[in-house]
């Protein structure tokens, strides 16, 4: 196991290589390689080490591995999930490349890490409002608003860097997670759409408008907040969720 290093967040350093060493971007990955040698982690080894670490879920490995994510989100959310390279990340974190490595294979898998919990999180919510029997489609509609909102406070910075990215250039439509991630989003989706034709068919929203364009209307609003909300302005979760579905109940509202 690589020595116990502390994670802080120092000053930027600037990054130089050794005479004789260039910087190639290879896929995903920053590495550093010598004419005629790659001078890279052994990543069967490392990879190995990782796994059985990951396994044992030693309290200490996972806080570090926790720490990891909240800074890689933090450059995540301020450069863009492209701009970010693995050695950017090594770099905040005070960490050599190799022990990184130890840690994550891949800047994908730190930001798959971090929006993994948030996602599952918000389905197990929106399940229990769905199935929430002493509530009108409505009451529900606002609950699953503010629920969202809570979790955009509550997961920051990690769900606003899953939504202001475009998954396709992240996740592998093909692989376990991102079948995954497609499906949730689709039972999100399937959600609102049910709650909306609920109320068209009790007479409280109107009908003439489609159905698919007003829940898009209402993803509209909770998704661009990632461009504008902070945790800490005055506009709580709550208010902001609250001014979310006047504007969208009364702009619906049968007449």
């Amino acid at each position: 196991m690589p020595p116990d290093h502390t994670l802080t967040m120092p000053s930027y350093p600037a990054y130089s290589t050794k005479s004789g060493q260039e910087l190639v971007r290879f896929g995903d990955m920053l590495q550093v390689t010598k004419v005629g040698e790659t001078n890279k982690p052994r990543a069967s080894n490392i990879s190995k080490r990782r796994k059985a670490a990951q396994d044992d879920g030693g309290a200490e490995y996972m806080a570090k591995r926790a720490e990891l994510i909240r800074v890689a989100a933090g450059l995540f959310k301020k450069n863009g999930f492209d701009a970010t390279t693995f050695n950017d990340i090594a770099i905040h974190t005070g960490l050599d490349r190799a022990t990184l490595y130890y840690y994550f294979g891949s800047k994908q898998e730190i930001f798959q890490d971090a929006v993994r919990g948030a996602l599952n999180g918000n389905l197990k919510g929106m399940q229990a409002i769905m199935s929430d029997d002493s509530r009108g489609p409505l009451e529900k509609l606002r609950a699953l608003v503010e629920m969202f909102m809570k979790s955009y406070r509550d997961n920051y910075p990690y769900l606003f860097v899953y939504l202001q990215q475009d998954l396709n250039t992240i996740v592998d439509q093909k692989s376990e997670w991102g079948k995954e991630v497609s499906g949730e989003i689709h039972n999100i989706e399937e959600a609102f759409k049910s709650l909306i034709r609920q109320g068209i068919a009790s007479g409280a929203l109107r009908g003439d408008i489609p159905v698919s364009l007003a829940t898009n209307s209402i993803f509209g609003m909770l998704n661009w907040t990632h461009r504008w909300y902070d945790p800490d302005s005055r506009n709580s979760p709550e208010q902001v969720a609250d001014a979310f579905c006047k504007i969208f109940i009364d702009g619906m509202a049968a007449h």
